[in-house]
């Protein structure tokens, strides 16, 4: 029996994320080929991501005594980003468990319309000395829930 292959992911519309956040390029980003190099993007989603748990108060990076540490992740690529430049992260929460929370984070090249890629990112939410998976409290489940795809 032929499998057939799974639809080829499409960018997705600026409209179908709720939050943004700004993340410049850097010259160190850029590889051989004149363009950001595909490694630079998880870092991108590392950043936007963190960037927000810091702004609305669910994470201090050094002192938290639960932190989030990325399980999986997975990225599309449509279109290139440069430097100079400033790439637009989309943030949509796809799914809330019990320690987990999965994301979809669009990178749009500055203003666009659609993603010049978009990838999923999941995060546990854990102790920070055993490691272990800790339940999201209610505070950062509401805050969270402000960015479930609509």
């Amino acid at each position: 029996m032929l499998r057939s292959e799974p639809p080829r992911a499409r960018p997705m519309h600026r409209d179908a994320f709720p939050v943004f956040r700004k993340v410049p390029t850097r010259w160190m980003d850029v590889d051989i080929y004149g363009h950001v190099n595909n490694v630079q993007y998880l870092s991108f989603f590392d950043t936007a991501v963190n960037g927000w748990y810091v702004d609305k108060g669910l994470l201090d990076p050094r002192a938290s005594a639960e932190i989030f540490l990325v399980v999986e992740t997975g990225c599309n690529y449509f279109a290139e980003l440069t430097f100079p430049g400033t790439v637009t992260a989309g943030l949509l929460v796809e799914r809330i468990g019990s320690s987990s929370v999965t994301y979809r984070i669009g990178l749009f090249n500055g203003e666009d319309l659609e993603t010049a890629a978009h990838g999923r990112f999941v995060h546990v939410r854990v102790d920070r000395k055993s490691r272990r998976p800790v339940p999201i409290p209610h505070v950062a489940r509401s805050r969270l829930e402000t960015l479930l795809q609509r």
